[in-house]
This record gives structure tokens, sequence and C-alpha cells, in this order.
């Protein structure tokens, strides 16, 4: 109430003051009644203008920006400003913290992987962030405002936006080149205020996955069914048949082939999800390469059994660290495709190199046929053949390069494969100098291998 005594000061003290100037006027003029109601007059004047003059300031500062403060004044106008004031700073704080709060939601928003786009009753773009803008072309700040239906022209799209039946989420296929989306709206808003909110999520991968599982099922269902119905089939013809003995030898013989065939199957595709669902190797554990190419070698020379030339490299020093029974099936593996592969008389070379920078490269190469270069980027998929019934005739599965490929990804290297038609074929597993020491350098320690590569071989 500060205010109210300022107020009834001013108005004591103008009344004084035109009390004291009527008194003298009516003195002078001899005319009492009359300077009384001239000093009243006074004094309304004096306190119109004291109160235009505050009143004044006020205004222009309500009519600028209010960076400033407020004017100081005393009396009514003084406490009127004071609360004018108030009430803009309070403001001002809410809307900060609420504009802090929406960025802080908008940057939430903006971190999701799925993509999200806002929009108002008429499907224009209030805001959306830069997944969704990647996921429909858009632009997060020159398409804002726009309508979406003009610039995602997909029929499906706009058919399902504009049908209001949100219960199952629309897949966009060939979305943004050979991507697949999954597309979801949700209504939302206050009141009559009808608005939309559409959420993306690339399901290309997981699509992909789920094709990946359905061949890999209808495969391997196939690869068993063969040998199974050739089974049944010579079952069911030495149950009913007289068989002499060299047909029935021949038949038991067949059964035989189909049976290693399914164990050979089975035994691969147990040793995939093993190595799927194991974890990397460690690199404290040492195997010698001399021994394990030997081994390779070895077998090798008995399953070609002298219908090619074989040139095997197993004098390499070299000691390389992870899972032996992995690498020797690597190194099988492709050893033993090149001999089924390569015709008689062909030449089969398993050599050892030191690369230059300083890992380690395990090669088979042979002259045979070659392969098409639009096969090589599918020769690791599991059940991947170039030619089917060739790979059936030489007993391969068509899982032996999916689990090459496996083994040296666990090993921290790659499976690199280099093939012409007419010109032979090149597989190389190539490892990194982490895990590759000298064979003498368990003498020196392991903080000594890595000077010892250093100064090894440079072919």
């Amino acid at each position: 109430m500060a205010w109210m005594l300022s107020r009834v000061l001013m108005l004591v003290l103008c009344t004084g003051v035109a009390g004291g100037l009527g008194w003298w006027l009516g003195e002078w003029i001899r005319m009492p009644h009359l300077a009384a109601a001239l000093a009243a007059g006074v004094a309304v004047v004096m306190m119109a203008l004291w109160d235009a003059a505050r009143a004044h300031r006020l205004i222009v500062w309500l009519r600028g920006d209010q960076h400033d403060d407020a004017p100081r004044l005393s009396g009514l106008w003084g406490e009127l400003a004071y609360r004018v004031e108030r009430g803009m700073r309070d403001r001002e704080r809410r809307y900060e913290r609420e504009r802090q709060q929406l960025e802080q939601f908008l940057l939430a928003i903006e971190a999701s992987p799925n993509g999200v786009i806002l929009l108002d009753g008429l499907d224009h773009i209030q805001w959306c962030n830069t997944v969704a803008a990647d996921h429909f072309s858009l632009d997060p700040q020159r398409d804002k405002l726009q309508r979406i239906t003009n610039l995602v022209r997909y029929p499906a799209f706009v058919s399902y936006l504009q049908s209001g039946q949100y219960q199952q989420p629309l897949t966009l296929n060939n979305a943004r080149g050979k991507a697949t989306l999954q597309v979801l709206v949700r209504d939302y808003g206050v009141a009559g205020e009808s608005r939309r909110l559409v959420l993306s999520l690339d399901v290309t991968d997981r699509e992909r996955s789920e094709a990946m599982r359905r061949d890999f099922v209808a495969n391997v269902s196939h690869e068993i069914r063969t040998p199974l119905t050739v089974l049944a089939g010579f079952i069911e013809t030495m149950a009913s048949l007289q068989l002499t003995e060299t047909e029935r030898k021949r038949v038991l013989h067949l059964m035989q082939q189909q049976t290693t065939r399914m164990q050979t199957l089975v035994g691969d595709l147990l040793t995939l999800a093993q190595l799927e669902g194991s974890p990397r190797p460690g690199a404290d554990n040492w195997l010698a390469l001399d021994s394990l190419l030997g081994r390779v070698a070895a077998d090798a020379r008995a399953l070609s059994a002298g219908r090619h030339e074989l040139v095997c490299e197993h004098q390499t020093g070299f000691e390389l660290a992870g899972v032996e029974t992995e690498v020797l099936s690597a190194v099988a593996n492709l050893v033993s495709n090149a001999v089924r592969y390569t015709p008689e008389g062909g030449r089969i070379e398993l050599q050892w190199r030191w690369l230059p920078d300083h890992g380690g490269e395990i090669a088979v190469i042979d002259n045979g046929p070659g392969i098409a270069r639009e096969h090589l980027p599918r020769l690791t998929e599991r059940f991947y053949r170039v030619d089917g019934s060739r790979s059936r005739d030489t007993g391969g599965t068509g899982l032996g390069l999916s689990i090459v490929k496996h083994v040296v990804q666990r090993h921290g290297g790659e499976l690199r494969i280099e093939s012409e038609p007419g010109k032979g074929s090149k597989f190389k597993l190539q490892f990194p100098a982490a895990r590759l020491r000298l064979a003498d350098a368990t003498a020196m320690g392991d903080e000594s291998a890595p000077a010892a590569l250093a100064g090894g071989d440079d072919r």
C-alpha cells in the first residue's frame, strides 16, 4: 500500500501549496472565494500533470522492447510498472523453460533411430527429424509447411495416409532405391485440432535376414530331402525286390554315399552354428603353421591320389594365434575344393606369403576352369553354387566357403578371391600381424614378437 500513502502525501502537498497560493491571491485581490477556487484548480492541474508525466514514462517503456528495466516511479504508477515488469519477466522465464524443454524433446527425437514427421490437420509438415528426411528424401528446413503428399508420392503411402485406418503398419518396398521402410501413422492433438504423427523405420536388414533365414531353411530342407529320397528308394527296392549280390553291394554303396553326404551336411551346419555362437579366439594360443600346412598337404595328396601336380609350401617359420581346428578346417576346405574342381593333370599350389603390412597370407592357387566375375561376391553365401549339379557330383555341401569366411573373420582377417574363367582361381586367407609371430619368438618372449616380425622377410 506504499503507492496509496505516496499518493495521499502528494495530494496533501499539492493542496497545501494550492491553499497557500489561494490565500495569497485572496488577500491580494480581496476575493477570497475566487482565490479558493483557483487554488483548487491549480491543485488538480498539478496532480494531473504529475500523473501524466509518470504515465508517459511507463507508456514509453511499454512501447519499447522491454529489455531494459521498467521506470522507477513512485506511487500508483510505480506499483503498476513493477507489477507489469514482474509479470513479463515471469512469462519470459516460463517461455524460456518451455523452449528449452521443447528443444530437448526435439533433440531426443532427433537421436531416435526412427523417422518422425509431425503433420498438421492439412497434412503440412510441421517438423521432421533427419532420419525421416533420409527415409523420404525430404529437406527438414526447405520442405517445412509443405503438404507431405506433394513430396512423398508413393501411391501406397498416399492411400494409407488418407484412409484413416492405421491399425497395421505400411511396408514400402524399394524406397530410396532398394530399401524397405515400415511406416506407422498415429492421430494426436487436443479436441478440435487434428494432427498426425508419421513414424518410419528402415527394416531392410531385418527383411534381408528374414529372407536369408527362409532361403536357408529351404536350402537345408532341399539338401537333406534329396539323399533321404534316394535312401528311401533304395530301402524300398531292397525290401521289395530280389537283388543279386552285385546289385545289393552297389545299392549299399550308393546308400553309404548318401548317408555320408547327409553326415557331412549336418557336420557343416553344426560347425557354422558353433562359429557364429562362440566368442572370438584369444591371441594367446599359438599354433605352428608348419605342422598345420603339412597336415593339409598330406590330406591333399591323399585326396588327389596322383591326379594333380601339387606344390605345397609348408616351411613358414611362423606361428598363428587362434584355434587350430578352425584354421585347419578353413585351409583344408580351400585345398579340397581345388582338388575336386581342378581337372586331372592340373596344378594346385599351397603358398605362404609375408605381406608388406606385416600380415600373413595363406593362398590356395589352381589352374582349373575358373569362376565368372558375377559369381565372386556370392561365393561365400550358404548353399550358393556356381554349378549346382557339379558341386553335388563332387560331394560339396555348399557351406565350405561360408565356413572359411567365418573362420578367417573370427581371427581378425579376411578371405579374398581372385578368379577368371579359363585362368584358374586364387583363394587367399589374410591374417593381421597381431596374430602372427616367428616360431623362435617364444624364446624371446611375446613382447619381442613384433620387433622380430618387423625385421622378417619383406617378400
